[in-house]
């Protein structure tokens, strides 16, 4: 495990009061439930004192330090022997789940989301205390980002949000299942959901690195005119108002409801897990009597009953949102892993005789075009994509494809490039659509400059169906497609029909030989939500 910076390890038993300070340790040692001769140096009554090894998310250590140097000190306490340390949950919850030298005995999480994911299929984490304490989690920002605070999804299609490191750091993590919870609350869709949050994937994704220290990401909400708003614990907000009194930022909980953070006390241990419950027991009950509570309240964490904090600070009486189970969380966690890859793609687009085909005031090549356009918003600038445009015999030695843009990447040039490319297409009158060719050819261009950070994808345009006599056919194009696969460098066809005449089935068994998927727009103004969807399910 690495260490960190705040690790304060203190050792305590219930036999005598001895403090030593020997460079990072700490000891503490107390009479037990009979004092004997030989006094601060142990008794009878505690001469194997249980060894209990504690991991806790940082900023709660202090407390705990303190709670278990109270329980020490007590004449009748429990002969216990603590060694308490600081690590992030994620990093626990990963040595938990691999089995690590370093598994704790007794853990405190900052939320009970990392406990199912420290499971390493032999010994399930068990919960010995549901709440030492608690911080909601709130959105900080300057006042005139709150405009709408109906919900989650509101505030952050209005702002910039900045998250933490969701697959690290729970205020990431829960602001994301708080999108997810409150539409229980709301007739939010799936859709509506997509809009917001693959985009956010996308260019949070594309940063060298995650969002991981929640002072920082304070300091630029605070900068005058900045629209970045910080989804974090409340804790974390009021510690941060107390060293920085002229930040003018505040701290606002949607109408919806929110999420807490929990600090649960999980036992982590191989073995004498009854013991081990018993001591995290004790060490909460400790931490709930008058003193402590008072220290925890100063320290900016709410009791295990969320209420609101003391002399007005935080953001006051709450509502909370359906705390999410194991299988939402694991859902979430794993649709952001995929969605904040970086993309490799190319954009192949139809331009064939039928895209003249007008749907209300516009063509089919105009509303493509559009869709397309603004689906390169979507895309952050480390993205990589390429155009293509595709109809019969408009290319190279009679190629049924042509290239418009090469892959590169989506820096203000290249989001030019494709943009001016796009702005001129018009179909080709009487022009076929070579849709096996092309997608062949495809798929080899992207392998050809694989990427294998990023999804390797063909974003497959198209309103008709193959019509290229001198093409393959349907089972020869799909069994070419799959003798292309490789699982080493997978290459997926995301395929896109619009409008009446796309064919459903041959779509579908195109993307799938690719190990890819096909979506249909009934009319070509549906066409932005179907790329948001295939984008949401790459």
């Amino acid at each position: 495990m690495t260490k960190s910076n705040n690790r304060r390890p203190v050792y305590l038993t219930a036999v005598g009061l001895l403090v030593l300070s020997l460079g990072a340790v700490f000891v503490v040692r107390s009479f037990g439930s009979e004092s004997s001769a030989d006094g601060f140096l142990g008794g009878s009554s505690c001469d194997e004192p249980t060894q209990i090894q504690l991991t806790t998310t940082p900023e709660i250590q202090p407390l705990l330090e303190s709670a278990a140097k109270s329980l020490a000190g007590k004449k009748n306490g429990p002969c216990l022997q603590f060694t308490i340390s600081a690590a992030p949950s994620a990093k626990v919850a990963k040595d938990v789940s691999e089995g690590s030298d370093n598994r704790p005995d007794l853990w405190v999480p900052d939320s009970t989301l990392w406990v199912a994911q420290a499971d390493d299929g032999d010994t399930i984490p068990t919960v010995a205390v549901p709440s030492l304490a608690s911080s909601p989690l709130v959105l900080v920002g300057r006042s005139e980002n709150f405009a709408d605070v109906s919900s989650w999804l509101g505030a952050f299609s209005k702002t910039q949000p900045a998250l933490l490191d969701p697959l690290s750091q729970s205020p990431g993590a829960l602001a994301l299942l708080a999108v997810q919870s409150e539409r229980a609350k709301t007739s939010t869709t799936t859709n509506q959901v997509a809009k917001v949050v693959v985009p956010l994937a996308q260019r949070l994704g594309s940063m060298p690195k995650p969002f991981t220290d929640v002072n920082g990401l304070f300091g630029r909400a605070a900068q005058a005119g900045s629209p970045v708003i910080v989804p974090a614990s409340e804790q974390s907000f009021v510690k941060y108002q107390e060293e920085h009194p002229d930040a003018e930022l505040k701290a606002s909980v949607p109408k919806t409801g929110t999420l807490v953070l929990d600090y649960p006390v999980v036992v982590t241990a191989t073995s004498n897990n009854d013991a081990i419950s018993e001591a995290g027991k004790a060490l909460a009950a400790e931490l709930s009597e008058a003193g402590p509570s008072q220290a925890r309240d100063e320290a900016g964490f709410r009791d295990y009953l969320v209420g609101p904090l003391g002399e007005g600070r935080g953001a006051g009486d709450i509502e909370q949102l359906a705390k999410p189970n194991a299988a939402a969380v694991g859902k979430v966690l794993g649709d952001w892993s995929r969605l904040s890859l970086s993309t490799h793609s190319l954009a192949v687009i139809d331009v064939s005789g039928s895209m003249a085909e007008k749907v209300g005031s516009k063509t089919r090549m105009q509303l493509t075009i559009e869709a397309a356009s603004s689906g390169l918003g979507l895309f952050p600038p480390d993205a990589e994509l390429g155009l293509w445009t595709f109809s019969t015999k408009i290319g190279d030695l009679g190629a049924d494809f042509r290239q418009l843009v090469p892959i590169g990447k989506l820096d203000a040039a290249q989001r030019k490039r494709m943009t001016d490319a796009l702005r001129v297409q018009k179909a080709i009158p009487n022009g076929g659509t070579g849709l096996y060719d092309t997608a062949i050819a495809a798929v080899k261009a992207v392998r050809q400059n694989y990427d294998s950070s990023a999804v390797n994808t063909v974003l497959l345009f198209t309103d008709g169906k193959n019509d290229d006599p001198g093409s393959l056919s349907l089972p020869e194009a799909v069994r070419t497609l799959k003798g292309l696969r490789d699982p080493a460098q997978p290459v997926r066809i995301i395929a896109l029909g619009m409008g009446p005449d796309a064919d459903a089935n041959e779509l579908r068994q195109l993307a799938a030989a690719t190990g890819g998927q096909s979506y249909l727009a009934k009319n070509p103004s549906d066409l932005q939500q179907v790329f948001i969807d295939a984008l949401q399910n790459r």
